[in-house]
């Protein structure tokens, strides 16, 4: 039998004792403004704990304790940690700088492990699949750890192998992410301004996905077929005999890291050629083909010896579709025609604008905005700078950006800082324009057209077929009195207790001013016998505690007036 009534997430057995380690790590690294904040120090699994020693002044600013908490809690946190580094439109910009540190990293697995969910995983140990494999691995992170091997054909692959047991610790954290994130949004008005819960789910979605070995397999595959025809990008293949859930085996792909510019110099790369290559690719992901490479750092691309560009890890993915890809070209190609008008007027058509937004400031902003970078090099850009501007011209005008507009922006900034270190003189938006002028184009074609005039064809004649049945229940339940209308006022809990706060004062001020007028009356007026005993000590306590009681009331309402 079900329980229809579930214990909350920090009483459930299977998380009690993670809850417990999570909120002690965060606790003594002081991270108490941050649980206020979202309304966590009001928890009791918080309050608890949260007295917990910890240095009386911590040497560290509080973005430090953050990343260091992350770090050590591991598992889902640090990529927790990493997500919020990209999103500086919901932490401050000094926390996301700091965030941006932390490192993807883990102590190396045991071979003896690695072995067995290689076992587990492919039917076989790695010595009797691989002619070769490598004991010490290239690379050991949160979730998997990468070695080398070799085929028996001679074929040399890397073999990406998951953490044993991470996706328990993972889905225990996201678990608790979740209440935590649905507490917040209850109990703090930051929780449900950035609707924390939504947040919370969207990266339980992302990081579910880095699990499944086999999408990341199929990602690669996508992209491998996107750029099949493009000499200047490489992606390498997929072996699906040797891949399954927890285990993926990719053609290795050798090649100079695309930051190490002495190698490429030494290898008679030409710079301005890759730094065209790297933002075709860019472009060609976003409005070609809305299927984007989420992480696209240094460490995920190196140079061919051809001059081409391999791209690696496909984990992370990001997906536009035809409505979003379509507004930001239009938005891309208004940057490029220094038209802000236009630009605001896409921001709101994306449905990005929140109700306090007035077109004037926002128009104003961008106009500001365009004239310092849309003609600018890479150099003039100032990779930094570009998203800086973007995110606070958003939280400036109350812009809600969907997240995929925010993955754009951080792999555009990727871009940019690959741009500026590759050949400072390219200048973006004169290689681009003919680009996305051409995918505009394409994007309009006969035969497109003509494909989304049949869509919206089919759509007009189902809905026309079966509006007079839609139409008929609306009617029926008008009828019945089924259809109710809900209003939702905000803020009304907020005046309401205002409201009660200001009643209460009034009651207490008059009755306080009654009293003092009755035990004067009191006194002036009724004299039985005994009584000047009786008054001069009954005077004596009332007196001082209405002059106190007096007095804090005046402090209250001149508190509450400061507020």
């Amino acid at each position: 039998m079900s329980n229809v009534f579930p214990l909350p997430w920090y009483a459930r057995p299977h998380l009690l004792q993670r809850s417990r380690q999570i909120v002690g790590i965060l606790t003594r690294h002081g991270l108490d403004s941050m649980m206020e904040q979202t309304g966590l120090a009001g928890h009791r699994l918080f309050a608890r704990i949260s007295n917990a020693s910890r240095p009386a002044d911590p040497p560290l600013s509080q973005g430090e304790h953050l990343r260091l908490a992350l770090g050590e809690l591991g598992g889902a946190f640090i990529k927790l940690g990493q997500m919020l580094s990209t999103r500086p439109d919901l932490i401050p910009p000094e926390y996301a700088k700091e965030l941006a540190k932390l490192q993807d990293a883990a102590p190396e697995v045991p071979l003896e492990q690695i072995r067995q969910v290689v076992l587990q995983e492919l039917g076989q140990l790695p010595e009797a699949i691989f002619a070769q494999f490598e004991p010490q691995p290239m690379a050991s992170a949160s979730i998997a750890q990468v070695h080398a091997a070799r085929l028996r054909d001679g074929e040399e692959v890397v073999v990406k192998i998951q953490r044993p047991g991470i996706s328990i610790v993972i889905e225990q954290d996201l678990e608790i992410l979740a209440g935590m994130a649905d507490w917040a949004a209850a109990h703090s008005a930051i929780g449900r301004i950035y609707n924390l819960p939504a947040l919370a789910d969207e990266f339980a979605y992302t990081l579910r996905n880095e699990l499944d070995f086999r999408r990341e397999g199929h990602n690669t595959d996508r992209f491998r077929r996107n750029f099949a025809t493009d000499p200047g990008v490489y992606i390498p293949r997929v072996n699906w005999e040797l891949t399954a859930d927890q285990v993926l085996t990719l053609e290795r792909v050798g090649g100079v890291k695309i930051t190490d510019l002495a190698q490429l110099d030494a290898a008679g790369i030409n710079r301005h050629t890759l730094a065209e290559n790297a933002t075709r690719l860019i472009l060609r992901m976003i409005f070609e083909f809305g299927f984007f490479h989420a992480d696209p750092h240094p460490g995920n691309l190196f140079v061919r010896p051809d001059g081409s560009i391999a791209l690696i890890d496909f984990g992370m993915v990001g997906r536009l579709d035809d409505r979003l890809k379509d507004a930001l070209l239009r938005m891309a190609l208004d940057v490029v025609h220094d038209d802000s008008t236009r630009l605001a007027d896409e921001l709101y058509a994306l449905g990005g604008a929140g109700g306090g937004v007035r077109h004037n400031p926002l128009e104003h902003d961008l106009a500001h905005l365009l004239d310092r970078y849309a003609s600018g090099s890479y150099k003039e850009l100032g990779t930094p700078q570009l998203i800086n501007e973007i995110l606070n011209i958003a939280q400036k005008n109350q812009l809600q950006l969907p997240s995929e507009v925010v993955l754009l922006a951080r792999v555009w900034n990727i871009g940019l800082g690959l741009g500026i270190s590759l050949d400072p003189d390219f200048r973006l938006f004169e290689f681009a324009r003919p680009y996305l002028k051409q995918f505009y184009q394409d994007r309009r074609s006969p035969q497109v057209m003509a494909r989304r005039t049949a869509h919206a064809a089919l759509d007009a004649v189902e809905l026309g077929l079966t509006l007079p049945e839609r139409a008929g229940r609306v009617f029926t339940q008008l009828e019945h009195g089924d259809i109710k209308l809900n209003v939702n006022y905000e803020g009304l809990d907020e005046l309401r207790l205002e409201m009660k706060a200001v009643v209460n004062r009034i009651t207490l001020s008059v009755l306080l001013a009654a009293t003092i007028i009755a035990l004067g009356l009191a006194m002036v007026a009724y004299h039985p016998a005994g009584w000047e005993r009786i008054a001069g000590a009954f005077f004596a306590v009332a007196f001082p505690l209405s002059l106190v009681f007096g007095a804090f009331l005046m402090v209250s309402i001149w508190r509450s007036g400061r507020r």
